[in-house]
């Protein structure tokens, strides 16, 4: 049974961190691309970062490069987002992806408030 679990949500004050986990099960996760998404409250779904099977070079949203990094463990079978500088507008559920596969996680709720 494929499972993808995030966690590592919360409620952070503006301009603090957060380190979202998404732990994969029962497909061959270092075989593929992972990708985080993230919908707020009112708006479609939005592609935030994306990293290779390999782990080389992510990609970052406009709206979030220079802030977040994406990482992963393939041994560990884990997906990583660090936010760093958190904003207001980065308020969102976030889920994890496997990119080209019907696999999504449940999300995991981020709020930024002071």
């Amino acid at each position: 049974q494929v499972q993808l679990v995030e966690s590592g949500g919360g409620l952070v004050q503006p301009g603090g961190s957060l380190r979202l986990s998404c732990a994969a099960s029962g497909f061959a996760f270092s075989r593929y691309t992972m990708s985080w998404y993230r919908q707020a409250p009112g708006k479609g779904r939005e592609l935030v970062a994306t990293i290779t099977s390999a782990g080389g070079t992510p990609t970052y949203a406009n709206s979030v490069r220079g802030r977040f990094a994406i990482s992963r463990d393939n041994a560990e079978k884990t997906v990583f987002l660090q936010m760093n500088s958190l904003k207001p507008e980065d308020t969102a559920v976030y889920y994890c992806h496997a990119q080209y596969t019907a696999y999504w996680g449940q999300g995991t709720q981020v709020t930024v408030s002071s």
